[in-house]
């Protein structure tokens, strides 16, 4: 297929996982398939309509799921991008293939003990936006937590506490309720809420991201993923 100029040996391979490929009128989705030099193939539109596009998915992570590598017993959060799981009010109009599975990375991670919004991407560019050394897009939470934290404490949380021997960026911390604090942050370090909340005397009991960037969870419910639009950006 690469040799005849219709695409790339990458996407020779998507197209053919995702069963768009005919030889001699008979379906080829195995990688690897011998097929003599004579003989017809053909190319299903639909991967045409995909060629070169690289997709990025939106994950409701509920708890219990690692973002990365399965560690510990615990599954990794992709497991759950799967069709039966894709949010039915998903706006957008593509098609779900396996194709859509290859290079599919988390754009960040969430604790296995936190939920909400998590990013995958196979698009680099994405990842880079959102969780490279220089990125400046915010993160939002909503973090349940018991213990006292007075204004000094709050002042803290904001600006003037470290992790590691490094200073942390300045964050935007606020009351979303007597329970609840909100979080806005424009880095995302291992734990850092939860560690942050210990510096100033408060437990965790429950983190959820709720928004990255200019894209919000929305009523994305939990377990369930949907693509991010063409026209939506982080």
């Amino acid at each position: 297929m690469s040799e005849l100029g219709l695409c790339s040996r990458r996407e020779a391979d998507e197209w053919i996982v995702n069963g768009w490929v005919k030889v001699d009128g008979e379906v080829v989705d195995v990688l690897g398939a011998r097929v003599p030099p004579q003989a017809r193939i053909e190319i299903d539109p639909a991967a045409l309509e995909h060629q070169g596009e690289k997709v990025t998915i939106l994950l409701h992570k509920p708890l219990g799921y690692v973002s990365g590598q399965a560690e510990d017993g615990y599954q990794p959060a992709v497991v759950l991008i799967r069709p039966e799981n894709r949010w039915a009010d998903d706006p957008t109009p593509l098609r779900f293939t396996p194709g859509h599975l290859r290079g599919l990375a988390p754009a960040g991670r969430l604790d296995i003990d936190s939920t909400g919004l998590l990013v995958f991407t196979q698009d680099g560019r994405v990842a880079r936006h959102l969780i490279g050394q220089d990125s400046e897009v915010e993160k939002e939470y909503l973090v349940r937590v018991e213990g006292e934290l007075n204004d000094e404490g709050l002042e803290r949380l904001r600006h003037g506490l470290e992790l590691d021997g490094v200073k942390l960026r300045p964050a935007r911390v606020s009351w979303q309720n007597e329970h609840q604090l909100r979080f806005v942050l424009r880095e995302g370090r291992k734990r850092q809420i939860r560690r942050m909340c210990e510096l100033v005397g408060l437990t965790v009991t429950g983190l959820k991201r709720v928004r990255s960037g200019s894209v919000p969870l929305g009523r994305l419910p939990v377990g369930q993923w949907r693509y991010l639009g063409r026209n939506e950006k982080f």
